[in-house]
């Protein structure tokens, strides 16, 4: 008689199998287990197939040679036993390659005498499909599970370096604004000063932004639209500069061409 269907181990066990639930067809009983990291062996010698009719296996695993070209897909080593179970070992691997995993799956038949035709190789198939997809489902949920922990850690992270950083920024916005406006005003004349002097009115402070108070997202939100205004200001220092320098005279401080030497 098959084993009792009992739960898969978790991914910290060291045997890491994966149970289907057993199919039965006129006495005859099938149930695959599969696992991507133990040998075949140890599945086709489990103590529950011990009393097994037959235990197809197929196994695939990726190959030690190199492909020819260095863009080519990865190779895979893909094989398969039969066991008595004629062409049902070809088409167990048929199930690891279209799944696109590795690993070892055994289907463990209990024969009740009565053949069954071409649809037992249904139930080897079917029975190799919930296994792996069992583990699979459980890979699906641990990857969700770590790319939620990686975004809470990133975000902790961001929640301490931004506020810094906007700060970081709004002081390097406002010196760059001011060399602007000084390039933008053009070389200072004499007496300019004094005048300047005279017109100037105290800047009242800008109010401090609380940026610990805010979302992650708003602060990310913040820190591009800064990194934008600082480009755009460091743009248009050098235009100021290039524009001084186009409207200096030609040969200034130097002697004209042409001019009487004395």
């Amino acid at each position: 008689m098959p084993p009792k269907r009992s739960r898969s181990p978790t991914s910290s066990s060291p045997s890491q199998i994966y149970r289907s639930t057993p199919i039965e067809d006129r006495s005859s009983t099938f149930i695959a287990y599969y696992s991507p990291s133990l040998p075949v062996k140890t599945l086709e010698t489990h103590p529950d197939f011990e009393s097994a009719s037959h235990r197809i296996a197929a196994w695939r695993k990726p190959s030690t040679q190199s492909a020819l070209l260095p863009n080519s897909q990865r190779l895979y080593d893909v094989s398969h036993r039969d066991d008595g179970e004629r062409n049902a070992g070809q088409r167990l691997a048929k199930v690891l390659v279209e799944m696109q995993v590795t690993g070892a799956v055994v289907v463990a038949r209990w024969y009740g005498g009565i053949m069954l035709g071409p649809i037992r190789f249904n139930h080897i198939e079917n029975c190799a499909c919930q296994a792996v997809g069992m583990w699979m489902e459980e890979s699906r949920a641990e990857s969700d599970a770590a790319a939620k922990k990686r975004k809470v850690e990133e975000d902790e992270r961001d929640r301490v370096r931004l506020p810094r950083v906007l700060v970081e920024r709004d002081q390097s916005i406002s010196v760059l604004r001011k060399l602007l406006a000084e390039k933008k005003q053009g070389p200072a004349r004499p007496g300019d000063e004094e005048d300047a002097d005279a017109s100037i009115q105290p800047a009242s402070p800008a109010p401090k932004i609380k940026y610990d108070a805010m979302p992650v997202a708003r602060l990310r939100q913040l820190e591009k639209a800064r990194d934008a205004t600082i480009a755009w200001l460091l743009k248009e220092i050098d235009s100021a500069e290039e524009q001084q320098r186009s409207s200096q005279p030609d040969g200034q401080g130097v002697s004209q061409a042409g001019s009487d030497p004395g």
